[in-house]
């Protein structure tokens, strides 16, 4: 029988997400040449080749893949495997590590915290870390944090064999304008009504491609008068009528800096973005990992209510 060895097959699937072995021995503290020779010896192992020189660089070999489709299997066992041995050793305690992007720590992070400790046994110790939303999936792969919280927008895709993607929630975009404004109380306000208005948002990532989306459904292309990426800097140039901008519901509801600004529901064509959470395929089983899990469900649920 074939002799499987989980280190250098690991080893294997880090070259394949990182596509060199330079950055893979960076990732696994290694030195390039012992990357190179666990590679070597899990090929002899295997009895076929699983790198092929491509240029100055390697590639990895069809047999290779075949290898990792099958590894990915194996590594989502492993997980479920050291999920429930933390279950019993540790009970529902333990320590879960949450990324998540700003506006999520305060809107579903923090409620969720608060109600794993007001429950009648105690949760899990829950560390945050913010994070971009398109970091997050970097992170976890890393073994960095054990949930991530992102937008469904910089998911991998549900064939992605590492991850488990459960969707929170369906963020509505709302519209800041000055209190001033001409449509401020305008009814029936649509997006395609604010097509001709200077716009704020990012110079680029994620919010900028949001907002240009959202306008672009809406039949317009967005003129950017200014860039900023925090919410508190965008809500006061609206505030003084330096433009509008998409702000999510969530943003809004965190940030009390923007007293001064009309947040305008949409009647139309209102945009939304998705909300989700993830973990490493298997890792969901743990019981730690699965409360937090729940507890976000439930703070998403209420959210959704009370928009």
């Amino acid at each position: 029988m074939t002799e499987w060895d989980v280190k250098k097959l690991r080893i294997l699937r880090t070259l394949r997400d990182l596509g060199t072995v330079t950055a893979t021995a960076e990732a696994l503290l290694m030195t390039p040449s012992a990357v190179s020779q666990q590679l070597t010896n899990l090929a002899r192992q295997l009895g076929v080749p699983l790198l092929e020189a491509q240029g100055r660089r390697v590639r990895l070999t069809d047999a290779a893949h075949l290898v990792l489709r099958h590894a990915e299997a194996v590594f989502a066992q492993l997980e479920r495997a050291d999920a429930e041995l933390t279950g019993y050793l540790r009970g529902e305690a333990g320590q879960v590590r949450v990324g998540a992007f700003s506006t999520a720590v305060p809107a579903l992070v923090v409620p969720a915290v608060r109600l794993l400790r007001d429950g009648t046994h105690p949760g899990p110790e829950v560390c945050v870390r913010e994070a971009e939303a398109a970091e997050a999936y970097a992170l976890l792969s890393a073994g960095d944090v054990d949930l991530a919280l992102s937008l469904a927008a910089h998911a991998p895709t549900a064939r992605d064999p590492r991850f488990t993607l459960l969707p929170l929630l369906a963020d509505p975009l709302d519209v800041a304008l000055p209190l001033d404004h001409r449509l401020a109380r305008a009814p029936g306000l649509r997006l395609a009504d604010l097509a001709a208005e200077p716009w704020i948002f990012g110079g680029s990532g994620p919010w900028s491609e949001i907002t240009r989306a959202a306008c672009e459904a809406a039949g317009f292309v967005p003129e950017q008068a200014h860039s900023a990426s925090g919410w508190t800097a965008i809500l006061a140039m609206v505030e003084a009528g330096m433009g509008v901008a998409l702000v999510p519901r969530m943003a809004s509801a965190a940030d009390r800096s923007g007293g001064g600004v009309a947040m305008r529901v949409l009647e139309a064509d209102r945009p939304r973005r998705h909300v989700v959470a993830a973990v490493r395929q298997g890792a969901e089983r743990g019981p730690a990992v699965a409360r937090v899990l729940t507890a976000l469900q439930r703070v998403a649920r209420s959210t959704v209510q009370e928009n």
